[in-house]
């Protein structure tokens, strides 16, 4: 099958990459060879590749820059979203859009399920939302996944910001009161994958299994890494005041996937061990080759 990417630059953009090219012949466009939030560049470029699944994974990610650049959140989250999904439909596209643990409030105070209903606290969390809401309006064939607390090669995430402060041999603070499931972007790129083998359309989540606090995904990369020197301490969230609220409790239980026969991610720690371990030290081999 011919799959569109978008974002195809970002971490998990890469990992779908790693993941599906083997199978399938790629567009991958970057942010910066396809504008989303350009309507007429969206439809133009579905056109001419015309491919039978769009996987969007283009997204304004700067949660705390959103509450700046409303404007821009919404033009690329929520409108853009729009285009892809209006472009996918008019040629008969599946349609993959990748959302986000924020569209929840964090008060269940227990992992989500699919049907939970969301209650964003932020911009990014309300753009996000607007897509999901776009997606399933305007192309039936759609899969909303998602998913929480990303990393992956290449990405300036959580655990790249530990393993260079922990290098450094500096004193870390973590948060101990938010909750969240860790997810490694080469497991949801295989998990999307799978969800692309079916005709199951609607909302699905896909993260790592578990839940952790930052404080103890943080004690985790230090351990895998035999950093035994750095010194951990836990904080409240309320001793770091941020411009974006965020939800204290956004783990993510994958109900929809076991459903529907599709094998649920791994556990946390199990993938980042095999990212911290494996992956990473196989992708510095691979860049000096």
């Amino acid at each position: 099958m011919k799959i569109l990417i978008t974002g195809a630059g970002g971490q998990l953009g890469s990992d779908l990459i790693r993941v599906l090219s083997p199978r399938h012949k790629l567009a991958a466009l970057t942010r910066h060879e396809l504008d989303v939030g350009d309507g007429a560049a969206a439809q133009a470029a579905v056109f001419r590749e015309q491919p039978e699944i769009i996987i969007h994974a283009a997204a304004y990610t700067d949660v705390d820059g959103a509450e700046r650049e409303i404007d821009r959140a919404y033009r690329v989250n929520s409108a853009g979203t729009w285009h892809m999904a209006e472009a996918a439909a008019s040629i008969g596209a599946k349609f993959v859009y990748v959302s986000t643990d924020y569209v929840f409030d964090g008060c269940k105070g227990a992992p989500y399920i699919e049907r939970d209903k969301p209650n964003p606290l932020s911009v990014y969390g309300t753009s996000k939302l607007h897509g999901e809401k776009f997606a399933s309006m305007l192309c039936e064939r759609h899969f909303i996944v998602r998913t929480s607390w990303l990393y992956g090669r290449g990405g300036n995430n959580f655990v790249s910001k530990i393993m260079e402060k922990a290098g450094k041999g500096a004193e870390l603070s973590l948060v101990d009161d938010v909750f969240g499931s860790p997810t490694y972007s080469y497991d949801l790129a295989v998990f999307i994958g799978s969800l692309l083998e079916t005709e199951e359309y609607g909302t699905y989540h896909g993260s790592n299994g578990g839940v952790c606090t930052r404080y103890e995904f943080a004690r985790e990369i230090i351990r895998v890494l035999g950093m035994d020197g750095v010194k951990l301490r836990r904080v409240k969230a309320d001793m770091f005041p941020l411009p974006a609220a965020r939800p204290a409790h956004s783990a993510l239980a994958d109900t929809a996937a076991g459903a529907i026969g599709v094998a649920p991610l791994r556990p946390w720690r199990e993938a980042l061990r095999h990212f911290l371990l494996t992956d990473l030290s196989d992708g510095r081999e691979a860049s000096h080759a």
